[in-house]
């Protein structure tokens, strides 16, 4: 599938999730309607505060949750519900994720050595036991570890270390699309720039496609090429990154930009505090959906909204010009 001359790797269409409670015979909706592509290539951000559904729609793309209605293609192909055993596998090794917590994702009784190598195992994606130890070797050393680490266990490793080990379990299956579940949200500061420019470089080098999932919109601007704001489970605005700092335009991308600290005390002291609270908008008439307002910058508006918001991104846009 191809779009704008770009290749579409993933494309999901109408994505809903829900989770069912037994015991009250009721069923919570975490995902609504979601809809977005991500090209071959690209980091594509995608955030939120906590609960809004970042996590269950990466979960659901690695066929770890069951999604309740839509669709979600790789490649060119349908990979939810009911799929072969072949399609299964081929899923399980050209997407990979690089989850958010990186002790609880790592077996503490196992070495780094077979935490690494599980991927290897599972696929047989190695000739002889020599040639698996030099992929976990070369897996740690891209990583910025020592292969004198095998033998360790994941609670002798920092927390940043131990995301790397994470990441070189990732990389070491050679995938083609990566999910990045808020993975240096447990980090120090001083640590989360090294991951960040690790991830880069593997981009670069091997041509990666990331999903990248946080709720700090100041990290991802630094990361992400294009961004879709989530809130309670519905994406409400995509935008390049650039376009979506310059012309914020949904009054819950607004308020996610307001919270990001600024460095000047006075600046910081005069902002002005944005609340976003959805039952206070006025949603009569027509059913809002995620619209196009400029060539890639998507919008979940009604038609009277895509009004106002057309207004206001042209008076944005003049006033850019003036400065």
């Amino acid at each position: 599938m191809e779009k704008d001359n770009r290749e579409v790797l993933l494309d999901v269409k109408r994505l809903e999730v829900t989770f069912n409670n037994s015991r009250k015979n009721k069923g919570f909706r975490a995902v609504k309607n979601a809809n977005f592509q991500i090209y071959k290539g690209e980091t594509f951000g995608l955030v939120g505060e906590s609960g809004s559904g970042k996590t269950t729609i990466g979960r659901s793309i690695m066929r770890l949750n069951p999604i309740s209605d839509g669709e979600i293609w790789f490649e060119g192909k349908r990979i939810d519900g009911k799929i072969s055993k072949e399609e299964k596998k081929n899923v399980v090794r050209n997407i990979q994720m690089i989850f958010q917590d990186p002790a609880a994702s790592l077996n503490e009784r196992a070495t780094i050595d077979y935490c690494v190598s599980e991927g290897l195992y599972n696929f047989h994606l190695y000739e002889n036991e020599e040639d698996r130890e030099r992929k976990v070797d070369e897996a740690l050393e891209s990583v910025g570890l020592l292969p004198e680490h095998k033998s360790r266990y994941p609670h002798e490793f920092s927390g940043g270390q131990r995301q790397r080990v994470g990441i070189a379990r990732a990389m070491i299956m050679e995938p083609k699309f990566i999910i990045a579940d808020e993975p240096i949200s447990a980090l120090d500061v001083s640590i989360r720039a090294q991951v960040l420019n690790l991830m880069n470089k593997f981009k670069e080098e091997r041509g990666l496609t990331y999903m990248f999932i946080a709720h700090d919109l100041s990290v991802v601007r630094y990361f992400a090429d294009r961004i879709a704001v989530i809130h309670n489970g519905r994406i409400v605005e995509v935008a390049p990154t650039e376009v979506l700092f310059k012309y914020p335009l949904h009054p819950y991308t607004l308020s996610l930009l307001q919270a990001v600290p600024m460095p000047d005390p006075q600046i910081e002291k005069a902002k002005e505090l944005v609340v976003y609270d959805e039952s206070k908008r006025d949603l009569s008439g027509e059913k809002p959906i995620l619209q196009e307002i400029r060539p890639g910058h998507q919008v979940f508006a009604n038609d009277r909204e895509m009004k106002e918001y057309e207004e206001k991104l042209s008076q944005m846009e003049k006033e850019a010009e003036k400065e």
